[in-house]
């Protein structure tokens, strides 16, 4: 007979005791739902590159808010469509109170004022020419975009956000950011600094969400998002961001950069968030519709897989959906 001093597969015979042992777990209260606004009423847009993924009027919107609340969501994530008739090559609508961004954080605001509200600052959809800034020359010009951002999260801030997320990788940006909220007298608006963004192949179906795939025409952010092969580079950004007053930092994608996520969240143990970004949702949506896997086994995991690495929070498209699984339990 095989002798064991050590038998690990007691720790697993029964789901009592795999629970008690778990090392890391999941809650509704780990993720961030973001979701995107549309102008009009009482309207619900597929979105064929991420199936289950709607674009919602504001009104559809608040309702929508109700639900993930009573799901234990905590917070949320807007991301504003906009008509292209509305675009210039500054991306002015961004700066603008009215804009469907701000009034949508007012409506929720009113609504549901328990519930974070985090808003995207880029000018990607407010640019005729869909990229993250101001273009000079040809060239994304850095110091004049993070002008225009600083404004923008003022009014932002102004309408009710309670985080502001720079997702533009524009250097200085958080510093301008934070000394442009507290001249405004936003003392307590947080920055969630996307700190290692990296130019990926897998944003594809949310440039298709927000309608920026079009207006990119093929160029690419490569001169401004990082470099997918650097690691080391991550660390320098996410030290520049904390030093010049970010709150929280992000690492965009997630899945396929879990081992920036271990990296940052070990090296300066600052509130650390992932994004599952469009590619990562669709791909496992589609491969569960065509019965190649479990989705709710698979999207399950890979929310884990993001805890397990060190992540504090998660964006992810199938935070609702995800937050039913939990409560079944």
């Amino acid at each position: 007979m095989l002798q064991l001093d050590q038998r690990p597969r007691r720790l697993r015979r029964h789901p009592w005791i795999r629970d008690l042992v778990r090392e890391h777990s999941l809650s509704a209260k780990d993720l961030i739902w973001p979701v995107f606004v549309i102008e009009g009423e009482h309207r619900r847009e597929a979105i064929p590159s991420m199936p289950g993924v709607e674009r919602l009027t504001i009104d559809h919107l608040v309702e929508a808010a109700s639900e993930a609340k009573s799901l234990g969501i905590t917070s949320m994530a807007l991301f504003p469509v906009t008509d292209p008739a509305k675009k210039d090559p500054r991306g002015t609508l961004a700066l603008d109170p009215e804009n469907l961004t701000c009034r949508a954080a007012r409506a929720l605001k009113r609504a549901h004022p328990e519930i974070g509200l985090i808003a995207d600052v880029a000018l990607d959809p407010y640019t005729s020419h869909g990229h993250d800034g101001v273009v000079i020359d040809g060239d994304v010009h850095n110091d004049e975009t993070v002008a225009i951002l600083a404004r923008m999260s003022v009014v932002l801030a102004g309408a009710g956000f309670d985080v502001v997320a720079p997702s533009d990788m524009m250097d200085g940006r958080i510093g301008a950011v934070r000394a442009a909220l507290e001249q405004a007298g936003h003392h307590n608006t947080l920055i969630l600094s996307y700190a290692a963004k990296y130019a990926s192949a897998f944003y594809g179906p949310f440039r298709d969400a927000v309608g920026s795939a079009s207006a990119l025409g093929g160029a690419d952010k490569r001169t401004y998002q990082m470099d997918p092969g650097n690691s080391d580079e991550a660390l320098r950004e996410v030290a520049l961001d904390i030093e010049q007053g970010a709150d929280l930092v992000m690492v965009k994608p997630g899945m396929p950069y879990l081992d920036i996520v271990r990296r940052v969240k070990e090296r300066f143990g600052v509130p650390t968030v992932a994004y599952q970004v469009s590619g990562e949702y669709a791909m496992l949506r589609a491969a569960s519709e065509r019965g190649w896997l479990s989705w709710d086994k698979c999207m399950s995991e890979s929310l884990l897989a993001f805890k397990r690495a060190g992540a504090d929070a998660i964006l992810t498209y199938a935070a609702v959906e995800a937050a039913r699984w939990l409560a079944k339990g």
